[in-house]
């Protein structure tokens, strides 16, 4: 995913996360490739890499606005989709907001290079940029100002993604393993892996809508007995970095308890 240029820059979406046992979500995958097809940004089975870099500001309000199930939240984060080349400051990233109103997503981004995206977010001065990206950039450039935004945690993932073809347009299937976190140092790096995010053996898996699931998903979903959560990646890191309690379902695995934000 090395050229961003011609990617979405804007869009809402619903999207829904359950936690589930690698096993049960291999045959679940295996179900679902009668419907879907690998994403073409991956390899070829729509696998790639995801590390992404977390702002917050010191009191942590982005975290806590997601705690206290805010209907209207913003977040910043710089994402690089990892390739076989290493991140240099001319590799170009995104640099997105993601915000939640109500139950809809919705996602706005700029493509920068890594050392503009940096001077964006880190020394909050505006970076050269394309026109079609002014208005990100500015919103970006006010929130690090507003809130004294700065990094705080990466978060790392290998995806596994489907995506539906005319059939079901806007239709995106993910699955997320090998799911590590790390706060010091704050920056992006290739193949850099962290502390786990969640114990071994299990993946989270979203299903991503423009509008509503398709009826036989939402059978396989049944079928399957999988349970809808409310869990943030980065809100998960910050939990165990600064050692702090979940308030939270705990689902015993293997042995573990795992903690899953409420």
């Amino acid at each position: 995913m090395s050229n961003l240029s011609h990617i979405i820059r804007k869009f809402n979406r619903f999207e829904l996360k359950y936690l589930v046992p690698l096993k049960t979500a291999e045959r679940f995958k295996k179900e679902l490739c009668a419907y879907l097809v690998p994403d073409d940004h991956g390899d070829a089975n729509g696998v790639y890499y995801v590390a992404s870099l977390y702002y917050d500001s010191p009191d942590y309000r982005c975290y806590w606005e997601k705690m206290d199930g805010l209907r209207f939240r913003r977040k910043l984060r710089i994402r690089y989709y990892e390739n076989s080349a290493p991140l240099t400051e001319t590799t170009p990233v995104f640099v997105e907001i993601k915000q939640r109103v109500d139950r809809v997503t919705q996602k706005r981004r700029a493509v920068l290079p890594y050392s503009a995206a940096l001077q964006l977010c880190n020394a909050r001065e505006i970076p050269d940029h394309a026109p079609e990206d002014a208005a990100v950039v500015e919103e970006v450039a006010s929130l690090t100002w507003q809130y004294n935004l700065r990094p705080v945690s990466v978060v790392r993932y290998a995806r596994q993604a489907l995506v539906g073809t005319d059939y079901d347009v806007g239709l995106r299937v993910t699955f997320d393993h090998d799911l590590s976190y790390r706060t010091t140092p704050s920056q992006l790096g290739a193949k850099q892996s962290g502390l786990p995010l969640f114990p071994a053996g299990w993946t989270v898996l979203e299903i991503k809508v423009n509008e509503r699931i398709p009826y036989w998903l939402t059978e396989l979903v049944a079928a399957y007995n999988l349970n809808l959560i409310r869990v943030s990646k980065y809100c998960r890191s910050i939990e165990l970095a600064q050692h702090w309690p979940t308030p939270a379902e705990r689902l015993v695995v293997a042995g573990y308890q795992c903690m899953v934000n409420s």
